[in-house]
This record gives C-alpha cells, structure tokens and sequence, in this order.
C-alpha cells in the first residue's frame, strides 16, 4: 500500500539522521586521533585558493564516511535481519533489492573506498606533491566503477532504453555503455568541484536525493527511494555538523561515491537527462572548471580569480556561509523544478 511505502520511506530516513547524529563524535575523535587532516594545496600552484583556506589545513577530512556507513549499515541490519530472523519488523523495512538497490549500493561501497584511500594518502601527504591519487588514476578507477555498472545494465538486465522527457523512450543500443559512463563520471567528479566550502555540495546533494526519493516513489521503485531517503537523513546529520565552521570536510570518500550514486540513480530512474536540472550547481561549477582552463589554454587568461565558481565569488569578497546558502537556494529550486518535470513526463507524455 502507497500509505505503508511512505511510512517506510520517511522512518528510514529520520532513522538514518538519528543513527549519523549519534555516532558522529566517535567518528570525529577517530580523525582527530589518528590525524586525519586535510592539507591545503600548495599555494605556488593556487595561489588564490591557499590563502583564502590556509586556516583550514588540519580539519579533519573523510566525513564522508559517515553518510556511505551509515546508508550502507542500515541496509545490510534491516536485510539480514529479515533474513535471519524472518521478523515482520525487519521484513517491512528491509530496503534491499536486486532490481533497485543492489547495485546503487554496491557503486557507493566500492567508489567510496578508492576515496576513503585517497583521502589517506592526501592527509598523509603520500603521491603527487602529497595530494594523493594523480587525476589520470582516479578518472581511470571511477571509469572501470562505472562501466561495471554499465555493463550490468546492458547485459544484465537487457536495458538500454533512454528516456528524453516530454518526447519519448529510444533504445540506443551499445550506445547505452557509453552514455552510463558518461553520466556517472561526469557526475562524480561535478560533486567533487563543488565540494571546496563547508556544507556546500552536502547541502546540494540533500536537494537532489531528496528529489530523487520522490521521482522513485512515483515510479513505484519504494526500495529505491528508501535507499535515497536514507542516503537524505545521513546527509543531514553530517551537514550539522559541516556547517561553517565545518568539524569535518567530506572528503573525496563522500563527495565522489555521493556523485556516482547519484548518477546511477538517475540511470535507475531513467532520469539521467534531467540530472542536469536536478543537479543544476553541479554543472554550474563544472562549466566554470571547463571555461577557466579553456580561457587559460587558448587564451593564456583566466576568466574567474580562482575556480570553480564558488571560489571566485569567495575571493572577490562574498562571504563564505552567504555563498553556500545562496547555492543552497539555488539548489532546491532547480532540483523542484526537475522533480515537477518528472512528473508531468510520466503523467501527460
């Protein structure tokens, strides 16, 4: 029943918040103990960005591993316990499915444990000028991620239907591989630009998975908007504690598993061409990103003071907290705007 599956949904969400909130401490005192700061680049190569964070070199880094653990643990305590138990209890909150979570899980495990490695090496100064993983690698990683699921879309579950909205479903074919991975890295690497202010791409990511809980609902995948509600609570109650000044950064364990889930749950829901809407800050300081090295390339100039986008409105004067509510705002609206076109494509088209 509809009734049941919101009861569901909204429990689990308000459970992850209160089970995220609650061990958050624990979580902060085991970065603190084991030094597990951030380093600042090195300000010969952003001179801009240094000195405008240089006060943030040591914050604790990896609070990521807050959302992903939390989602992660909550899935495998409702699904083993209906299992083992065969309790009702378990078996009416139990959001794992083959068809709608397994593999959104798996992407956020697997993706979450190359950024939890790579925020060691950076917090311990180990690869290039002690910044971690080299670009090059960690485009290749997050490539083969997600061709995996790619591949298991294609071949697994025989799909490779994409929906244009307000026009009509195509199969593309082989096309399909392509374009998941596509979707997916570009989205994972869109959050991890954004992720440079406290509570910024938590604050962004909370608007698109909040969406996403209700574009699932209306398509019928419960298990699916569970596993995004509970996605939602552990956001929250990281951002309680990410918010200027943040305790914790979220580090690449967090912003990139966040984006390549994300990205497959546009996939899941067929939605992956209004991402763009529902993710709209993404793009904004991607494109930003895009236009500066461009402009630095051709034209030896850069267009903004330092990128992406919410670090030149930073060093021309905004403040910092004033720059995150505004994208906050921003961000609700456009992913709105993005669940309302939804659901008119699903209802008149």
């Amino acid at each position: 029943m509809p009734f049941l599956d919101i009861i569901k949904i909204l429990f689990l969400t308000t459970l992850a918040f209160v089970v995220a909130l609650a061990w958050t401490p624990l979580l902060v005192r085991l970065l603190r103990k084991y030094r597990l700061g951030k380093q600042i680049r090195d300000g010969a190569e952003t001179p801009v960005f240094s000195k405008m964070h240089e006060a943030k070199a040591g914050t604790p880094t990896m609070g990521g591993v807050l959302i992903w653990f939390t989602t992660i643990a909550l899935l495998a305590f409702f699904h083993y316990g209906a299992e083992l138990t065969g309790w009702a209890f378990f078996e009416n909150f139990s959001f794992f499915s083959r068809q709608q979570t397994l593999l959104p899980a798996g992407a956020l495990l697997a993706s979450a444990l190359v950024g939890l490695l790579d925020d060691y090496y950076n917090a311990r100064r180990i690869g290039p000028s002690g910044g971690g993983l080299r670009m090059r690698h960690r485009l290749f990683i997050y490539t083969a991620i997600a061709a995996v699921g790619a591949l298991w879309f294609f071949t697994k579950l025989d799909w490779d239907l994409l929906r244009v909205p307000f026009v009509g479903s195509y199969n593309i074919g082989a096309w399909y591989v392509p374009f998941f991975i596509l979707v997916i890295v570009a989205t994972s690497f869109s959050v991890n630009e954004t992720d440079g202010l406290d509570g910024l791409a938590g604050g962004v990511l909370l608007s698109c998975f909040s969406a996403y809980v209700a574009i699932a609902f209306i398509q019928g995948k419960t298990d699916l908007a569970a596993f995004c509600g509970v996605i939602a609570g552990s956001l929250a109650a990281f951002l309680w504690h990410n918010i200027n000044p943040a305790a914790f950064f979220m580090g690449d364990t967090g912003a990139m598993s966040l984006g390549v889930t994300l990205g497959v749950v546009a996939m899941l829901t067929n939605t992956a061409l209004l991402l763009p809407l529902i993710g709209f800050v993404f793009v904004l300081e991607s494109l930003s990103v895009m236009m500066q090295v461009a402009s630095k390339k051709i034209r030896q100039r850069k267009i903004f003071l330092s990128a992406p986008l919410h670090h030149h409105l930073e060093a021309i004067g905004w403040p910092e907290p004033k720059i995150v509510m505004r994208f906050w705002i921003v961000a609700g609206v456009t992913a709105t705007a993005g669940l309302i076109a939804a659901m008119v494509d699903k209802a008149f088209f």
